[in-house]
């Protein structure tokens, strides 16, 4: 930490150590890593690795281990590189809320996107509920809650920082959003897993699509944690109808829109977030 002083020797602010661009590289490599070490055994040594940790399935303590990979390694390098004043300051963009309109678009506007997409293919407002009834329901959205929007610790929490130093934000979403299908691809070779019956040339164009609707999100709260686990949380949550492929065609068709609405934003250098360990005054 470096303090500038006035001429009586009183702080004035504090600029915390931030992570190196060059961190990204280690993100990546531990994050898949991880993940494909996990997915890779399951898939290229099935036999062993059930009998050694079982059959793998959503419930399975690997499989949340291998989707938490993106916060593992992005919490980890920050707790390297600022130590616990670091990640404390990294964790304090959790609340981060202000998003103005956004909060409607992802409270209201995302599951509206789904409702359409359901009612076009001919089915309902809502997913069927479990035969347990609306409790388990809540259980499984809460479940939800920390599984994919954990991984926005990683995403939107090391990686779009360091990569806006770099490139416009247009860019960086569609980087991250690229990386962060690819990510996913051992799920499709894995049955008891959600991925294993779904397509992953139209999944990948979703992870991007939603990549770049997330962007503009994440500059206009200034770096915000939550925001971003809120969308994430709105993408996977099982209340919403299935609408594949249209509600791929919405966001892609919205996301359009408002890259066209922000380009000043989404294609400049300077003025997104750049920071990963943010300043304090």
């Amino acid at each position: 930490m470096t303090t500038t002083l006035t001429q009586t020797g009183t702080a004035i602010s504090a600029t915390r150590t931030d992570l190196p661009s060059h961190a990204l590289i280690f993100y990546v490599a531990i994050t898949f890593a991880i993940t494909w070490g996990i997915g890779g055994t399951f898939i290229f040594l099935p036999e062993w690795a059930e009998a050694t940790f079982g059959q793998l399935s959503g419930l399975h303590p690997l499989y949340f281990l291998a989707t938490w990979a993106p916060a593992i390694a992005g919490i980890g390098l920050v707790f390297a590189y600022g130590g616990i004043s670091g990640l404390g300051a990294f964790l304090s963009r959790l609340t981060l809320w202000r998003g103005g309109l956004w909060w409607l678009f992802i409270l209201l506007g995302m599951p509206l996107l789904y409702v359409i997409g359901s009612l076009i293919k001919g089915g309902g407002l809502i997913a069927d509920l479990p035969e347990e009834g609306l409790g388990v329901a809540f259980l499984i959205a809460g479940l939800m809650f920390f599984l994919g929007p954990i991984e926005e610790f990683g995403w939107r929490g090391v990686a779009q920082p360091i990569l806006q130093r770099h490139v416009p934000p247009f860019w960086a979403a569609i980087i991250i959003g690229t990386v962060w299908g690819v990510w996913h691809l051992p799920g499709f070779y894995l049955a008891g897993v959600i991925y294993a019956d779904w397509n992953f040339p139209l999944f990948l164009l979703g992870c991007v699509t939603l990549a770049v609707l997330v962007t503009p999100i994440f500059n206009a709260s200034k770096g915000s944690l939550l925001l971003p686990m809120m969308f994430h949380w709105q993408a996977i949550m099982p209340f919403w109808p299935d609408a594949q492929p249209w509600d791929t065609w919405f966001f892609l068709g919205l996301a359009a829109v408002i890259v066209w609405l922000k380009r000043d934003t989404m294609f400049a250098r300077p003025g997104p977030v750049t920071r990963v360990i943010p300043e304090r005054v």
